[in-house]
């Protein structure tokens, strides 16, 4: 006896309503903050007051989650926000403030429902945009954006500067290394913006020819003083502008 044909079409429907399901949920893609770490205060104490860095140990870290809510109302559903986070510059900073900052980062994670990726070296960020982590496969979650929050120069991503070493940093992602970077593993229509200092200047060209997706970057410096005023936003220093 064959089955109903009113039946047959109900399970047909279900079953191509299961893999619609299914397909979009593959189909979901990934938003990534990067922060970097902030400068020792024991190094930056060497400068003239008005040209030190990150009196504030959450310069890198308040901005980002600010962000990342705003990319929660906005992005599509299903989309997973991941923040790579530059971890010993906040061990460092920990035991100089005495303060467990590390802590501190963890608790966006529960509180925001983040996917937090620490991080040690340029290679394991670029690793991560290509391969993905833990439960994230590339091959099934493309990259929708990209964003940047930290020290730079127009040459690089300075994730530990003054950190390590006085003015200098020992952990970077350079322009040189983004020809590593599988174009393949952004979404079409990608956003990327770096949120430090002069990347529009060179940077923004190399990502933009390794990723085929335009960088935002700042042609001069970034501000990231007095941002309790201005709603957590990152500001444009003096004569400042932003590129692509």
């Amino acid at each position: 006896m064959s089955p109903h044909p009113a039946l047959t079409r109900l399970l047909l429907t279900v079953i191509a309503l299961l893999s619609l399901s299914a397909l979009s949920a593959s189909a979901q893609g990934e938003y990534i903050i990067c922060s970097g770490g902030p400068a020792l205060r024991k190094w930056e104490d060497l400068r003239q007051p008005a040209q030190q860095h990150d009196r504030w140990w959450g310069n890198f870290v308040r901005t980002a989650r600010v962000r990342m809510q705003e990319l929660q109302k906005t992005q599509p559903r299903g989309t997973t926000i991941t923040w790579l986070v530059y971890r010993d510059s906040y061990l460092r900073r920990a035991q100089e403030d005495r303060d467990p900052l590390t802590a501190h980062v963890e608790s966006v994670r529960s509180t925001y429902g983040i996917n937090l990726v620490w991080f040690r070296t340029g290679e394991d960020v670029i690793n991560y945009i290509n391969q993905g982590g833990g439960s994230i496969s590339r091959s099934r979650q493309k990259i929708t954006g990209f964003e940047y929050f930290g020290h730079s120069n127009k040459y690089c991503f300075l994730f530990d500067y003054s950190s390590d070493i006085y003015a200098t940093s020992t952990a970077w992602l350079h322009e040189n290394d983004l020809r590593r970077i599988k174009s393949s593993a952004f979404a079409r229509g990608a956003y990327c913006q770096s949120w430090g200092c002069h990347t529009g200047e060179s940077m923004s060209k190399a990502w933009k020819s390794a990723t085929g997706k335009p960088m935002v970057g700042a042609i001069g410096k970034t501000d990231y003083s007095f941002m309790h005023l201005r709603n957590w936003k990152v500001a444009l220093g003096a004569g400042a502008r932003w590129s692509r």
